[in-house]
């Protein structure tokens, strides 16, 4: 039990919160500088957006002897963050294209995907931020790097035998997204609304296999599973 307590903290890390001044993360031989800074960047933009983070905060957070040492790996703060949403977008995009009709493929897909977000317990929130930015600039950017994921899940999506017309595609996209993010994106909230802790090791994996079953269920070829929607009765 204390074990797997001690897997999720290192997995998820704790609730953010901005008046704590965060320790320096250790080095790790087993890594490159350039991934623990990414980590840090994730973390810190994902709780607090990219305007609210300094480069020296996330300097001293991963570790590193003085400010000029980040610079060597990132010009500035927005190159930063563009490789950070980057890094996450790209393993995303990587592991949609796999997938396929079959529910073997299917569900080795959402493996993957679960997997991920469970390495980056950060990303879905940050991709969400991301989205919220007033930035135009910086909106710009992340319509750029965020597109391949979108059009990636709508291609897999138009490949389906589900029943489901072009146009509600986008719609069966989004709640996808917002199905299996969400969960992790939200993760404080849920916590405290379902009263446990969502992100301990069998917690996720409820949720692994809530996932597989709901989208069977959206993706299955038979519309006779589905419930249907009856129109509401005028008075």
């Amino acid at each position: 039990m204390q074990q797997n307590l001690l897997t999720t903290k290192r997995l998820f890390g704790n609730a953010p919160r901005v008046t704590r001044t965060p320790s320096a993360v250790p080095l790790d031989d087993s890594r490159s500088t350039r991934d623990l800074i990414l980590d840090v960047a994730e973390r810190r933009f994902a709780e607090r957006g990219f305007a609210a983070v300094s480069m020296r905060e996330i300097s001293s957070e991963a570790g590193l002897k003085n400010q000029a040492s980040l610079y060597h790996h990132f010009k500035n703060k927005r190159a930063l963050y563009e490789a950070v949403l980057a890094r996450g977008v790209e393993l995303l995009v990587a592991h949609i294209a796999e997938g396929g009709r079959t529910a073997e493929s299917r569900d080795a897909v959402l493996d993957h995907v679960i997997d991920i977000l469970v390495e980056h317990p950060h990303l879905p929130r940050l991709i969400q931020r991301a989205g919220m930015d007033d930035s135009r600039q910086l909106s710009r950017t992340v319509s750029r790097l965020l597109s391949p994921l979108w059009e990636q899940g709508l291609a897999v999506l138009s490949q389906t035998d589900a029943g489901w017309s072009a146009g509600d595609l986008p719609q069966l996209a989004g709640g996808l997204y917002h199905l299996i993010f969400g969960y992790f994106a939200n993760a404080p909230l849920l916590a405290t609304v379902m009263k446990e802790d969502p992100r301990t090791g069998a917690a996720i994996e409820r949720q692994r296999r809530f996932v597989k079953s709901a989208v069977a269920r959206l993706l299955s070829p038979s519309r006779e599973r589905m419930p249907k929607i009856r129109p509401l009765r005028r008075t």
